[in-house]
């Protein structure tokens, strides 16, 4: 936004508020699904359990703090449009870093389902460096808008570190949604029906959530670079994480619905009761077992 400009506030707070709506709406659609994988999955670890809290008590103190972020704008700021282009109130700094949180947690567990599928490190490596990067630049955002005396002049100076941000997250995104495809599409020929269906459900639900995220993120760098007047990049910026969120207790949740496919074409149960009463599994049975398990836990 030039500076000489006089602030259009359909564009800029505009902008933040329609960003805080849809937040506020994903929040309430995290809580559910959070309330629904609690309800549906009491069996499981308590690391995954602990992940999810972590997960939804970072996007509720995020959200707080974009709420109040906006109150300051609206409220304690009535009537001076300037102070939209000054310098951050400590709330918006506070949710930026916590931000960091949901998206390190929801990308270490897809990275951890691919090693764990792959048995391979060369993939998650190369993801968690570029993950690594991406933190790195987003701490560097937080503590340069500390300093900011006008996001006017920080768009100017610090511009390139929102890109390279966007960029580390883009390249992450779509490299564990490329790997993740690659590998069901691996496992898809030697396949039963049943199986490969759902394989191809799987590939399904992987592409949207991380396309849904890539573009998200794609949209912010367009937004950021064509439209300087402005500040419509803010609302996707504010919606990104919990698309993170959602895509984590989306993937533990379709568990169930996987489950079920797996158990008409493969009756894991009975087979889990035969090894709990000490039946003798077959190589092939085992190895069937095993696979449609790591399947229905991706």
């Amino acid at each position: 936004m030039a500076s000489g400009l006089s602030v259009d506030l359909s564009t800029t707070l505009g902008a933040d508020e329609i960003g805080v709506l849809f937040a506020y709406f994903l929040l309430g659609v995290a809580t559910c699904q959070v309330y629904i994988y609690y309800s549906r999955f009491p069996d499981d670890s308590v690391k995954l359990k602990t992940l999810v809290a972590i997960v939804w008590l970072a996007e509720f103190g995020r959200i707080v703090c974009i709420g109040s972020g906006l109150f300051t704008y609206t409220i304690f700021n009535y009537g001076r449009p300037e102070t939209v282009v000054g310098p951050l109130p400590k709330a918006l700094d506070i949710a930026i870093l916590i931000g960091g949180i949901p998206i390190i947690c929801v990308q270490g567990f897809f990275l951890f389902r691919i090693y764990a599928f792959s048995k391979r490190l060369l993939v998650p490596v190369f993801i968690c460096v570029v993950t690594s990067m991406r933190c790195i630049s987003g701490t560097a955002l937080m503590v340069t808008s500390l300093r900011m005396k006008s996001l006017v002049e920080f768009e100017v100076q610090w511009g390139w570190l929102f890109t390279a941000f966007w960029s580390f997250g883009v390249v992450s995104d779509v490299g564990l949604t490329v790997a993740l495809v690659a590998l069901f599409l691996r496992q898809r020929p030697s396949g039963q029906k049943r199986t490969v269906a759902l394989l191809d459900k799987l590939i399904l639900w992987t592409l949207e959530t991380g396309m849904l995220t890539s573009v998200t993120m794609i949209s912010e760098v367009i937004f950021f670079h064509t439209m300087k007047n402005n500040f419509i990049w803010a609302a996707p910026f504010t919606l990104h994480t919990l698309l993170y969120s959602n895509s984590l207790l989306a993937s533990l949740n379709s568990r169930a619905t996987l489950r079920a496919m797996n158990e008409v074409s493969l009756p894991s149960l009975h087979l889990t009761a035969a090894l709990a009463n000490g039946v003798q599994l077959t190589p092939d049975t085992a190895g069937i077992m095993e696979q449609s398990s790591k399947i229905s836990q991706v």
